[in-house]
């Protein structure tokens, strides 16, 4: 007998409430929106467009570890960037494979240029278990994570526009177009 497998899909698990704060949040400001929240990241935001992350990791290594005050500790300098993504109809187990790859456990949910939520290694395994393969492959692989030829969103450095199409490029994360200027 063979056995039908459904299509699993980022919109069908990711998180819709998505908790965002402006880049000049203070770090006190993110604890506090994750503990109220009961979440274990917030996405910093510029202009409605995400330009990191910060997890409670992040916060206890960034902040709590080093003494810094909270109250005075910014959230653009300590937040991961660029934020990485996935569309919500990339199947799951390719998001888990990005993941991986990347070495991040959260995926910033973006269709048509605009921040529909968020998945996490956690939501993807507790409705998945078979892909822990995918992850316990990685791991025991000890794949680096290669940002090479991955998408993602954030501030071009060099003409400092938005874009979702971020590509690495000699240490730079670039756009299309600069990308394409670079070639020329």
């Amino acid at each position: 007998m063979v056995g039908i497998r459904a299509r699993v899909l980022v919109a069908d698990l990711m998180t819709k409430k998505l908790i965002t704060l402006p880049e000049d949040a203070t770090a006190r400001e993110v604890a506090k929106a994750m503990s109220g929240n009961l979440i274990g990241s917030v996405i910093i935001t510029r202009e409605n467009h995400p330009v990191g992350i910060i997890t409670e990791m992040d916060l206890v290594e960034r902040v709590i570890a080093r003494g810094l005050n909270p109250e005075k500790v910014l959230a653009r300098e300590i937040m991961s960037s660029p934020v990485s993504v996935t569309d919500p109809q990339t199947e799951v187990m390719e998001a888990a494979r990005k993941m991986a790859k990347l070495r991040v456990r959260r995926l910033v949910v973006v269709s048509k240029g605009e921040m529909v939520g968020i998945i996490t290694s956690r939501d993807i395994l507790s409705t998945a278990p078979e892909l822990i393969e995918v992850l316990t492959e990685a791991t025991r692989n000890r794949l680096l994570p290669s940002r090479k030829g991955e998408l993602l969103a954030g501030y071009c450095d060099s003409c400092e526009e938005w874009s979702d199409t971020l590509s690495e490029v000699n240490g730079q994360f670039l756009c299309e177009e600069c990308r394409l200027e670079q070639e020329s």
